[in-house]
């Protein structure tokens, strides 16, 4: 059974699908008294839609997978050598040595706000990686992990690889260039390999250096919050829960 906030969370999303992400870094030493290593980092990303359910861009000349699942968990896309990996999966993941593949990811945050509606969405749970190893035994955990909170909606053939790419694919052919960038983070000073520079434009879905960095990222929420301020006199709130045996609660709370 689909999430009772799904589709009013679809619906809103639909008129702002840009959010922000937030995630744990590690440092390196201790940054307060308490002796925390751990530092909060947020970026503005893009909502890529359901795990099962993407928004295909008419312009997406990827083979697509049938309409065989269904879910509850967003999706978005990011390059392996961005700081998000390491983030989720550990300082060894760094995309800088293309270590990073398919794996279960740390607690992250996403925070939605819908202007038209007035509303905020919060959602709170654990993000998975998927890369180009998802189709293997290395990629198998995940594949688990992630069917298990997916329901069949139909009997098709489905392949992870076929929506890893047609996730690629559903995006411009610049933004499948951003993948071709030099290193990001790295002084300026230092030289690209070849391959890489700014402003590149992919029209093969298959572009080694370009899938190479390629990543989906799979959010599974276990606590969505939702403030309507609508009416300014009299907002109100809700809170998601996910239980142990996979089943949302919900209250209403003083916003």
């Amino acid at each position: 059974m689909a999430a009772p906030w799904r589709s009013q969370f679809l619906s809103h999303v639909q008129e702002a699908p840009i959010f922000n992400l937030s995630t744990l870094h590690s440092n390196e030493q201790p940054f307060s008294a308490a002796g925390s290593s751990l530092a909060p980092r947020a970026r503005t990303v893009v909502f890529r839609g359901m795990l099962g359910g993407m928004d295909v861009n008419p312009k997406n000349s990827a083979k697509l997978n049938p309409d065989t699942w269904e879910s509850d968990l967003l999706t978005l896309t990011t390059d392996d050598r961005m700081e998000k990996i390491p983030e989720l999966l550990g300082p060894s993941s760094s995309g800088q040595h293309h270590q990073s593949q398919s794996g279960r990811g740390g607690p992250v945050e996403a925070v939605f706000w819908v202007p038209k509606t007035k509303t905020q969405w919060r959602l709170r749970g654990h993000a998975y990686v998927i890369g180009p190893d998802i189709d293997t035994d290395a990629g198998a955990p995940v594949r688990k992990a992630l069917e298990d909170q997916m329901r069949r909606i139909g009997d098709g053939p489905w392949s992870w690889g076929t929506e890893l790419t047609a996730h690629f694919g559903n995006l411009s052919p610049g933004m499948r260039g951003s993948f071709r960038n030099p290193p990001p983070g790295r002084p300026i000073t230092e030289k690209p390999d070849e391959g890489y520079g700014l402003g590149q434009k992919v029209e093969d879905l298959e572009d080694e250096i370009a899938r190479r960095h390629f990543r989906l990222l799979v959010i599974v929420p276990d606590n969505v919050d939702q403030v309507d301020l609508t009416d300014p006199d009299r907002g109100r709130r809700w809170n998601y829960k996910l239980t142990e045996s996979q089943t949302w609660t919900s209250a209403e709370l003083w916003p």
